[in-house]
């Protein structure tokens, strides 16, 4: 009995090993070998002295289908006795609300709450004034609605519910951060991201068509772009420790177009929300093989896991989250 119950295992092995060789054989990799993917980080940033624009841009190229990007904790999390989350227009040529830049169109400003249980809750926000014309439709769970400039996703903790994501569905930016730890009340963003096809359009932009949210039995954004393709983004994991979005094209982005940009503000490695990139390569052994200060970084191919963050504490949004992309897959 003991030989018929623990044959197939050993036999299942060997036929995997064997159909490993002959695609090896065959001049094809095999298959969790074929799935891994790398892309290419390109820094577009320029230089300002305004600590509430956003001159940061790095680029993500590649035919991936799917990626991770996460929201973490800064690793000097645990030496910020003070947080600094106003905001600092000293730099600045204006001093809150629009950028005198962009293009300003009225709307009839309101609040819905899109979707509330015991753990989440979702609210969608249409803006007085937004610098893009689009009313993206948004289904939520079967309701419908469209011209929100913003949805925000919120999950309890500790009986209060605190918010973790935000999307803009008329021009396509993202950001999300872990729960905050207690003593920080609301925690704050720091950098943005674009997923999906990327144009510049005065600036980085992700056109939508459509969006559907999902909140069984995760919450998810099935987004359908406006130029052709889909995305689905799930929220893999929403904790103290990071906030994590699962991210599949139906299909890749090729060529040269961006399928991610992370947008950020620097103005110097202590008044920034990111100074450094860390990344490897799918060759490197650990988590962390090359560092450059954002200034000095300008583009690297062959990156199978990257970060965007910081080693010591910001006087502007200090607790902002580092930004990791992870799991490139073709």
């Amino acid at each position: 009995m003991h030989l018929r119950t623990s044959a197939p295992f050993p036999i299942r092995r060997a036929l995997a090993a064997c159909a490993a060789l002959i695609a090896l054989a065959a001049g094809m990799p095999p298959a969790a070998q074929a799935a891994a993917a790398t892309v290419t980080v390109e820094n577009q940033t320029k230089p300002t002295r305004c600590a509430e624009e956003d001159n940061v841009s790095l680029l993500l190229r590649g035919g991936v289908k799917r990626f991770t990007v996460e929201a973490l904790q800064p690793g000097y999390i645990d030496r910020i006795a003070q947080d600094t989350t106003a905001p600092d227009f000293s730099g600045c040529n204006f001093d809150g609300g629009d950028h005198p830049t962009d293009p300003k169109h009225r709307f009839e400003p309101r609040t819905v709450t899109l979707h509330e249980d015991a753990e989440w809750r979702i609210v969608g926000m249409t803006l007085p004034v937004f610098w893009r014309p689009q009313q993206v439709p948004v289904e939520v769970d079967g309701t419908r609605d469209r011209g929100f400039h913003m949805i925000q996703v919120y999950r309890r903790i500790d009986g209060q519910m605190k918010e973790a994501l935000v999307m803009y569905p008329s021009d396509g930016y993202w950001r999300i951060k872990p729960l905050p730890l207690a003593r920080f009340g609301d925690g704050v963003y720091g950098s943005s991201m674009l997923l999906g096809p990327v144009r510049q359009e005065g600036r980085p932009v992700v056109n939508i068509r459509d969006i559907r949210i999902r909140t069984q039995p995760d919450i998810r954004f099935d987004l359908r772009f406006a130029g052709g393709g889909a995305a689905r983004i799930r929220l893999a994991e929403v904790s103290r420790e990071r906030t994590a979005l699962d991210v599949r094209f139906s299909r890749p982005v090729r060529g040269m177009q961006p399928f991610s940009v992370l947008r950020s503000m620097y103005v110097a490695a202590d008044n920034a929300d990111m100074s450094e990139v860390r990344w490897h390569g799918s060759g490197d052994a650990g988590a962390v093989a090359h560092m450059q200060p954002l200034p000095d970084f300008e583009r690297a191919p062959g990156v199978g896991e990257v970060r965007f963050g910081r080693s010591e504490p910001s006087r502007h949004n200090t607790s902002a989250p580092d930004i990791r992309y992870s799991a490139f897959e073709r």
